[in-house]
């Protein structure tokens, strides 16, 4: 089989970043396709092949950003063992999450094109949920797009439809059928080849399905959910990159219920756009919606043109939104103490030696 790293989306602008790096005899390019705990399989023109980290470039370098699923990276060919990730090259989109037990970044998807947000007309199908998804969507750099999937078993369809219309403003929705393929074909013409797309929505909403269904074979582990809570297990249990025979790219991730907010400077403006028009037409520019005189959030909240249940949608990922940038301000606040701390234990090491 021949290998070909133009074939795994590296763009012009990948192309651009390579120029700019002064590459050994032995260095190459490769793509990051599974991450497990400390190791790497990267695609590139050698093929698959493992790889590890290069201790005193990521271990040692304050603020070095490491490799995630998607991500593009500069290697160095290792004839007796997994090659040496020495660099990742600067992603054109990143999706990530806070880590709910450290409270810190954590990285789950780089350099997609599309973020494919899936839900089912069943007890699963939650707006607010949607509307978190959406946010960290936009905030990704990617195209959002929701898949309501397992159409074939809902008899009013088309109310959910609306009801995701309702909250994503200017993304498009596609019903979906992994078992009759209802609407798969419309989904597959969406995507051009060579692109990427990442798969969000809880365990059981059918993505290794969808996956299956758009590769036209089973490529995927698939388990039912519980029919009593619509419910269902992992079956992805690591972050991966699936290619499809018509050229398009699918990163996997492991379900998850709940999505704790990272960055979300432009993504909240952007899922909650209407609330956004609203508050320009303020009369005061500072207006925190509340008593002020000429508010017109709270106008078209009386006179539903807004409804109320956004409204609170809205204000709480605005809270959570709020926690997360104090926590990123800290981290990066401690990065900064380190990285002095760091160059004063140099220094002094320096005038010992003098």
């Amino acid at each position: 089989m021949e290998y070909c790293i133009e074939n795994y989306g590296l763009t012009e602008s990948f192309k651009k970043q390579i120029n700019n790096i002064n590459l050994g005899d032995s260095d190459f390019v490769g793509r990051v396709i599974e991450v497990h705990k400390g190791q790497f399989m990267v695609i590139s023109n050698h093929g698959e092949r493992r790889a590890i980290l290069k201790s005193s470039m990521f271990f040692k370098n304050e603020g070095e950003t490491f490799p995630s699923v998607g991500d593009f990276v500069i290697l160095s060919h290792n004839p007796t063992g997994e090659d040496i990730i020495l660099k990742v090259l600067e992603r054109s989109s990143l999706f990530s999450r806070m880590d709910s037990f450290n409270k810190t970044q954590q990285v789950v998807a780089s350099n997609f094109d599309y973020v494919l947000i899936l839900t089912s007309p069943n007890q699963e199908f939650n707006v607010k949920r949607l509307d978190r998804y959406l946010v960290s969507a936009w905030e990704s750099g990617a195209i959002p797009v929701v898949v309501l999937t397992k159409s074939d078993l809902s008899e009013d369809i088309e109310r959910y439809i609306k009801e995701i219309e309702e909250i994503a403003m200017g993304v498009d929705v596609f019903p979906i059928s992994s078992v009759s393929l209802e609407g798969i074909q419309e989904l597959r013409d969406y995507f051009k080849k060579g692109s990427t797309m990442v798969l969000l929505g809880s365990s059981g909403v059918g993505k290794s399905s969808l996956v299956n269904a758009l590769a036209g074979k089973n490529i995927m582990k698939v388990k039912e959910i519980r029919e009593d809570d619509s419910k269902g297990k992992h079956t992805t249990t690591h972050r991966q990159m699936i290619f499809l025979d018509s050229g398009i790219m699918v990163i996997d991730t492991p379900g998850m219920r709940e999505l704790e907010l990272w960055s979300t400077e432009y993504g909240l403006d952007r899922a909650f756009e209407d609330i956004d028009k609203f508050s320009e037409s303020c009369r005061f520019k500072d207006c925190n919606h509340d008593n002020e005189p000429g508010c017109r959030v709270k106008a078209a909240l009386e006179s539903g043109e807004l409804s109320l249940d956004r409204w609170i949608s809205y204000q709480k990922l605005k809270k959570e939104s709020r926690y997360a940038k104090s926590k990123m301000d800290s981290t990066i606040k401690m990065e900064e103490k380190a990285k002095w701390k760091s160059i004063n234990k140099q220094q002094r090491q320096l005038y010992k030696n003098k």
